[in-house]
């Protein structure tokens, strides 16, 4: 034992030594392109909007990534600054994608997709044209980060497509690869398959070991969820060697992660703790949080299987808190299942059912079934496109026939005068059906944009039936289960009712919230306005939730004036006002306050609900009132979100004539404001 004990000390010196000349290297390439950037600098005929200056800039900004987030911020931003005074493209396009690249590692998808999409479209100004592929890949990247896989593959295929035509082989193998991960991760794995043998025909053309090393990596990863554990073995034990030959430090992180998993589905938790340590080793020296998650996340599972619970707790908390922080959904599932089991395992029913609602939400937001559907719409999409271009070109040969025909009919006109008549009219009936393969392709083309916004808005009824409906009730059954089960007491069950009538409550908000939203989506619902006065529908909303306000000691003030009379829908201006009251609630604290109010805005009422609530973020304020998406956050007593409502207000506000929007501050509140058509008391006079 001790001979084995000094042979595991050995490796992890040799390991630690070649992973500080990895960093060393990187260290002093950083350097090298530090001390150009001050030549330039001390040069007499210095200038800041010298092209090669600039390039030095984007590419000591590109090597802090995963090394150091603030660095790679800096000179980006440094980068982009000096590209635009010299209005250089290439400069922009290198800069706008390492601010993406940092944006993406801070767990900022949506301003990521917009750095690389504002880089992407400079690339059709740039002759060289040669980073458009690699932005294609990035944009699949983060959309696949953001949990939109059918994004993802678009990007992923558009870049395949122009990587064939400029025989990019390098970005070719990535993007193919990245595809097969799109597949594993959905657990189609002989698919995920099929693209790997594409990946490993075109490494062998690239001969690049490094390449062909991370390749083997990400198929040992496949390999372990396949349960073909000799395969996945072989191909990260070449790997690592591989990456320690070469210093690859992020990489060799990540196979060692991989091992780690490979032991762990074995069930042999000694071999994975030791290699989870070795790549923890790693990332204290990197900047990569996404794979941090993944190793405490191996942490968390081997230790609960060992029954070292305390432990499992300790990393699953550190995972779940840094997939939070970065919104890695995959990472928040997996730490989730593990903390409802550790809290089940303690009787800490509470904090089990809350981990359990939170797993089955994301499980949800995680279904394959979207993926699948929309590879189903991508490969029909790409089958329609193809026959139509058949369709094309073979019209072309016939024309083209035909004029040849009417050519030499031409010649000999005198003598067969009789045959090119015939021609002729065969000319007219071919142009006339060519007319009408057009009006009917247009037809099509409209039916097919129908069916798309009818298929869109079923998925996204059902997708907020799973998202908003399935995790409430998923803990309720899994409460049940445990009173049930015997595992919970009877007076403990008790404790819980509270918690039951609340969550029977948010179903039923949510369930009328979803049905108007539904009616609305699918032009069901028709806006009947009317005179109504204003101040009478707040008293009655208020009344409505009152109870919810008194749980946490809100005060709720209408200030709105007597005689404010609103041209509006009446039904739809009680759903626009109760969800923002709600909303209000769900976000202030115990002892909190919110006034409705409103004030004469021209010819419209602009109505006020502000709360002194924990306010919202930018990235938040930006999103809430989207219609494609739904955006599920917690209140301040963890109250549960619909995701749905603040769109169904957008919907009811702008079908009555009025604008929506919000007003925010972290910890100072939020006030949102909305306006309709104002009616004046002469009106309401005539009308009465």
């Amino acid at each position: 034992m001790a001979g084995q004990n000094k042979l595991i000390a050995v490796f992890i010196l040799a390991v630690f030594m070649l992973f500080s000349e990895g960093l060393l290297s990187q260290k002093q390439e950083r350097k090298k392109l530090q001390r150009k950037i001050t030549a330039f600098e001390l040069d007499s005929d210095f200038d800041v909007k010298d092209t090669t200056y600039i390039i030095l800039h984007c590419k000591l900004a590109s090597s802090f990534n995963y090394i150091n987030s603030d660095s790679l911020y800096y000179y980006s931003n440094k980068a982009l600054t000096l590209s635009e005074k010299a209005d250089f493209t290439r400069g922009k396009i290198l800069s706008l994608s390492s601010l993406g690249s940092y944006n993406s590692n801070m767990g900022n998808s949506k301003e990521a997709i917009s750095y690389f999409k504002k880089a992407l479209e400079l690339t059709q100004k740039d002759e060289a044209n040669e980073d458009e592929v690699q932005l294609y890949n990035n944009l699949g990247t983060e959309y696949l980060f953001s949990g939109n896989y059918s994004k993802s593959l678009e990007y992923y295929l558009k870049g395949i497509d122009i990587a064939t035509i400029k025989n990019d082989l390098t970005l070719l193998s990535i993007l193919n690869e990245n595809i097969a991960s799109l597949y594993s991760d959905q657990k189609n794995y002989d698919q995920a398959l099929e693209f790997y043998e594409r990946v490993v025909k075109i490494n062998r053309q690239l001969d690049d070991e490094v390449v062909s090393a991370e390749t083997m990596s990400n198929m040992a990863s496949l390999y372990a969820d396949m349960d073909k554990f000799d395969l996945a073995m072989f191909n990260i034990n070449s790997s690592i060697t591989a990456f320690e030959k070469n210093a690859i430090s992020d990489w060799l992180a990540f196979a060692y992660g991989v091992k780690g998993k490979i032991y762990l589905r074995q069930k042999k938790y000694d071999w994975a703790l030791y290699w989870y340590d070795q790549a923890n080793l790693l990332y204290e020296n990197l900047d990569d949080k996404r794979g941090v998650i993944d190793v405490y996340d191996g942490y968390s599972k081997a230790f609960f299987a060992i029954k070292q619970d305390s432990l499992a707790e300790y990393y699953a908390l550190k995972g779940n808190s840094i997939a939070k922080e970065i919104a890695a959904i995959e990472g928040q599932k997996n730490t989730a299942e593990i903390l409802y089991k550790v809290y089940k395992n303690k009787s800490d029913f509470e904090l089990a059912v809350l981990y359990l609602e939170e797993f089955e939400a994301l499980s949800d937001s995680l279904s394959k079934d979207e993926f699948e559907n929309s590879l189903t719409m991508m490969q029909t999409k790409m089958d329609y496109e193809k026959q139509k271009e058949a369709i094309i070109a073979e019209k072309e040969k016939v024309l083209a026939r035909q004029r040849n025909y009417i050519y030499a009919s031409l010649i000999v006109l005198l003598v067969l005068l009789c045959t090119s008549i015939p021609l002729y009219i065969n000319q007219k009936k071919l142009v006339r059906l060519y007319k009408e393969l057009k009006a009917k392709t247009k037809t099509l083309r409209d039916r097919e944009d129908e069916l798309k916004r009818i298929d869109k808005t079923k998925n996204q009824l059902f997708s907020i039936i799973g998202h908003d409906l399935r995790g409430p009730i998923g803990g309720l059954q899994g409460l049940l289960r445990l009173f049930a089960n015997n595992e919970i007491p009877q007076n403990e069950f008790i404790g819980f009712i509270p918690k039951l009538r609340a969550d029977v409550d948010h179903i039923l908000f949510s369930l009328n919230n979803l049905l108007s939203w539904g009616q609305a989506q699918m032009k069901n619902d028709v806006t009947k306005p009317a005179i109504i006065p204003l101040k009478n529908h707040v008293d009655d909303s208020i009344r409505l939730l009152t109870e919810n306000a008194m749980a946490k000691n809100i005060t709720l003030t209408n200030t709105v004036p007597e005689h404010s009379y609103v041209w509006v829908d009446g039904n739809q201006m009680d759903i626009i006002i109760r969800n923002l009251i709600s909303n209000a609630i769900k976000f202030t604290p115990e002892n909190g306050k919110i006034k409705i109010s409103a004030i004469q805005d021209g010819e419209s009422w602009k109505i006020q609900v502000k709360d002194n609530g924990i306010g919202m973020p930018e990235n938040i304020r930006e999103s809430i009132f989207c219609s494609d998406k739904t955006v599920t956050t917690f209140g301040t007593n963890n109250e549960k979100g619909t995701g749905l409502g603040l769109s169904l207000c957008k919907e009811m506000v702008e079908r009555n004539s009025g604008e929506i929007w919000v007003e925010s501050e972290l910890k100072k509140g939020t006030s949102f404001f909305f306006t309709i058509p104002r009616v004046d008391k002469e009106k309401f006079k005539q009308a009465s």
